[in-house]
């Protein structure tokens, strides 16, 4: 290691930070993005709920593991479209492209957990 290279944490110490970096993702995510936001205010009356209509513990995890998913999902779309955007603002089909397919992610996601909560209701 170099001189100048920082020295990386360790041990208690790196499990912290990060802890501290995914929270201020989270943060940061929240206050920026009106669809993550909807999403985890939903996914907070949803998990109660959830936990409540789930019949056994398989039932109840599959709920709130679908709200889960989708947050993380909205969570990489939305560091696709910060990098693509702080790489450049200028109009690029390649960017509008990764925009796109990491928006398909999010709505797959939406769909799937509609899917496993509908089935879980109708079951």
């Amino acid at each position: 290691m170099s001189d100048t290279t920082p020295a990386k944490a360790r041990g208690l110490n790196r499990l912290r930070m990060a802890c501290l970096y995914s929270a201020n993702g989270l943060r940061v995510c929240f206050h920026s993005e009106e669809a993550f936001r909807q999403e985890a205010i939903a996914a907070l009356v949803l998990i109660p709920l959830g936990l409540w209509l789930g019949d056994g513990a398989a039932e109840k995890a599959l709920l709130v593991a679908a709200l889960f998913l989708v947050l993380i999902v909205e969570l990489l779309n939305s560091a696709i479209e910060k990098t693509v955007d702080r790489i450049s603002l200028e109009r690029h089909p390649l960017s509008g492209q990764a925009k796109d397919i990491a928006s398909a992610a999010v709505s797959l996601s939406l769909l799937l957990c509609a899917l496993i909560w509908g089935l879980v209701i109708i079951f």
